[in-house]
Order: C-alpha cells, then structure tokens, then sequence
C-alpha cells in the first residue's frame, strides 16, 4: 500500500460518514501522488500527510434564537480551523440546512489551498450553520446571527481567523455579525470581511467571486486559443457568484442565457439582464421564476437545471455536486468547450472525470472561485493600514491575481507531465505552497 493509499485509509477510517470530506481529500491526494513519491521518505517521517488532512482546530457550539412569534429554536455552529501554515485562518461562514462537519471539513481542507493559490498570507478555514435564512424576517436573522456571533466570537480574531460569507451569509448578515462582535470585543477590527463599504469593506469583494471566475476562465480559453468574446455561456445559480459572472462574462463579450435557484432556470435566449436578476435577488429576495415575469422571451422551468441548455462555456455557480455525470454528457453533446467552477466543487467527481476525457477545459473551484477569498485577503490588509483603494486598483489586483493563479496551475500540471489537467496543476501548485511552509515552521 502506497503513503497516500495509507492516508486515504486512515481518513476514511478516522472520519466515517462523512462523505464529502472523504471525497475532497480523495481528489487531492490523487492529484498530488507523483509529488509525494519524489519526497516519500522525508513525508513519511515526519507524518506530513496525516498532518495535512486533520484540522488544527474545529468546534461546534449551539446556536439558540427567538422567532417572531416568541418560540425558542436550537441550531448548530461550526467552526472548522484547518491549516494555518500560510497566514490566519481563512473562509467563509454558510448558513444552509445541508451544514454538518463533513461538509464543513471539505470546505476547509479545499480553502486550504484554495488560499495557497492566490499567493497571500492565508491559512484555510471554514464555518457556519445549519440554519435556513430563506423565509426568515430581518429581525430573525439579526437574531440568529446576534446568537451565533455569541460564541464565535471566542475563537477568531484578525491575525487568528478572519471569517467572510458564503451561501447564505451576504451584507446583511455580515453586518449583523460584525455588529455583535463589536460589541463583545469592544474593537473595531478586519476580523470579518464582506463588511459594508462605511465600516470597513473593501470595493470589488461584492463583485470579486464572479469576476475572478471569468478573469480565469478567459485565461483558460486564451491558451487554447479561443476567446470569450462571441460565446454562449451557460450559468447555474443567481446569488453574488453568479450574478457578477453574468456582469462580467457580458463585459467581456459573452452572451449568457441562464441563470438558475433552487426551485428551477431560466432561458433568456437575447443574454440575461443583470440588472433584473439584481433586483429579484439582492433588492426583493424573491425568487429568479419572477425573471420571466418580467422579461419578454425568457422561459422558466421549474426543478430542470441549465445544463440542459446548448453553450459553448459553462459557469456552475450554485452549490457543491450540481453538475452530475448526465449533466456532463449533455454539455458535451451540445458542443460545450469549457466548464470553470464558480462554487465549491460543484461538479462530481465522475462528471469532471468524462468532461476531462472529452477534452473538454475544466478549471475547478480551488482555482476558478478564489476571487472572492483573494479580495477578502486585500480587504484585510486595507483593514490594517486603516486605508481604501479605488474600484479600479482592487480590479486590477484581481485579475492579477487570477492571471498568476492560471500561471500556477498550468505550470504545476506541465512539471508533473499534465499538461491540460488543471484538477491536477490547482492541487499541486497548493499543496508545494503549504508544505513548504509546513516545513520551514518544524512541520507543524
């Protein structure tokens, strides 16, 4: 049996039922084995592997809150402190009903490298709960948030974990939980970011997700010669992440023709207008079925998804595991080139495995959605220096960013003879990142 066989064995065993944390690390330790066979004694010996797929630190709290009504609930907080070799802990806070500690381990073990990728001093993390905002007041979520930032609180801190949103945590909710930390800390600090651009944001976080999905995207298409200017593009999901690809795929020449919830899609065969998935989503929050309501030629269908749809790119944008291996086969028949992952691994592990053998360009999310964490990290640095830059200079820095993070992958995957595999190149190119600093600090 091989160091990696080992260790996958040990996860397995050390972690049972929990299958997405079991997968992630599967996919990662596959990615890496050529590196680990050059290094297996020296990785051996100091145990770096079990080291690297166990978290330093991981807690869970109860969360309790009052409804409207006046009646008690109970949920559950996460908070899952995975590698701090880089810099603090780093990664989102999600509040969905699917939360648990196998998905939360996932998410973090991914930002571990996810983080490595964007070249800044960031270690990985994740958090959240399982609690559902949809259908909830304003002052339920205050409530929530008020309560779970109670015992959070206690755990991070601006040079020892720096929490941002994710599904289910936008402005508001951020403005809750950095209200209430505050309160309990008496310190105005970049403990949280996706903070309001009057206390503390940083321009171009709202947006950054999306664009660095592109930006990359672009890059990917460059290099094999084709562009996006021209193209159809498939996008799944309408929260920030899909909303800003849509923005800028269409900046950038691209008509996009979806856009999707979890009730169904909708098809806009002359491109999506932003401005009207804007207003369903950020300003009504109400569901993206009201889109063909209001737009001529759009079609709605509920409980399909938008890879039925003919594209040349596609932008899973959603939430983990939508793209199954059907969905693939039906992207490769209708002529799609390239799949860049906006979500957290949103694709299966089969799917992405037969859109690889199709020849199809797949990015995955470690590399293709660190815009987001990448501005985050610019956000805490400007927090410190007590200082903002201009739209324009954080856009800038963005791209980049995700230009040196396609630089990354592609040579990562070209030293280890695979060429083409950016699975691969994003798994290596983070792993040599974190080990190295791993070692240098006495393998901790």
């Amino acid at each position: 049996m091989t160091y990696v066989e080992e260790v996958m064995d040990r996860v397995k065993k050390m972690n049972p039922g929990e299958p997405e944390f079991q997968l992630a690390v599967k996919e990662v330790l596959q990615s890496i084995e050529p590196v680990v066979a050059a290094h297996e004694e020296e990785y051996r010996k100091s145990q770096l592997l079990e080291r690297l797929v166990e978290p330093e630190r991981s807690v869970s709290f109860r969360v309790p809150w009052v409804d409207d009504k006046g009646d008690l609930h109970i949920n559950r907080g996460y908070r899952v402190q995975f590698n701090s070799a880089l810099g603090p802990y780093k990664g989102g806070l999600r509040f969905h009903p699917t939360v648990n500690r196998s998905v939360l381990n996932f998410l973090a073990f991914e930002q571990t490298f996810k983080n490595a990728l964007t070249g800044q001093s960031i270690g990985g993390g994740k958090g959240g709960a399982n609690f559902n905002p949809k259908g909830k007041s304003d002052r339920e979520i205050m409530a929530f948030c008020q309560s779970f930032m109670s015992e959070l609180f206690k755990y991070i801190g601006p040079n020892e974990d720096v929490p941002a949103g994710d599904i289910g945590v936008g402005g508001r909710e951020i403005g809750y939980l950095y209200g209430q930390y505050k309160r309990l800390t008496n310190q105005y600090e970049g403990t949280l970011t996706g903070k309001g651009l009057g206390y503390g944001g940083s321009l171009v976080r709202t947006e950054a997700t999306g664009y660095g999905l592109v930006y990359i995207t672009e890059e990917m298409l460059n290099a094999s010669g084709k562009t996006l200017k021209g193209a159809t593009v498939a996008v799944s999901g309408s929260g920030n992440v899909a909303t800003y690809a849509v923005e800028k795929a269409q900046q950038m020449g691209a008509k996009v023709v979806t856009v999707s919830d979890s009730d169904g899609y909708i098809y806009d065969p002359n491109g999506i207008k932003v401005e009207v998935v804007k207003d369903i989503k950020e300003e009504r929050r109400g569901r993206i079925s009201d889109y063909a309501k209001e737009v001529a030629g759009s079609e709605y269908f509920q409980g399909k998804k938008v890879w039925d749809v003919k594209c040349d790119v596609a932008l899973p944008c959603a939430i983990q595991y939508e793209l199954e291996l059907e969905d693939a086969k039906k992207l490769v028949s209708n002529g799609c080139i390239a799949v860049a992952e906006g979500a957290n691994m949103p694709t299966t592990e089969e799917a992405t495995e037969y859109l690889q053998s199709q020849g199809v360009l797949f990015m995955p999310g470690k590399a293709s959605n660190a815009g987001g964490v990448a501005v985050s990290a610019l956000e805490m640095s400007q927090n410190s220096m007590r200082i903002r830059r201009s739209f324009e200079e954080v856009d800038k820095q963005l791209n980049d960013i995700m230009k040196d993070i396609w630089a990354q992958v592609s040579t990562a995957a070209d030293d280890y003879n695979r060429s083409g595999n950016y699975v691969a190149g994003a798994n290596i190119a983070g792993f040599r990142r974190v080990v190295k600093a791993m070692r240098d600090q006495g393998w901790v």
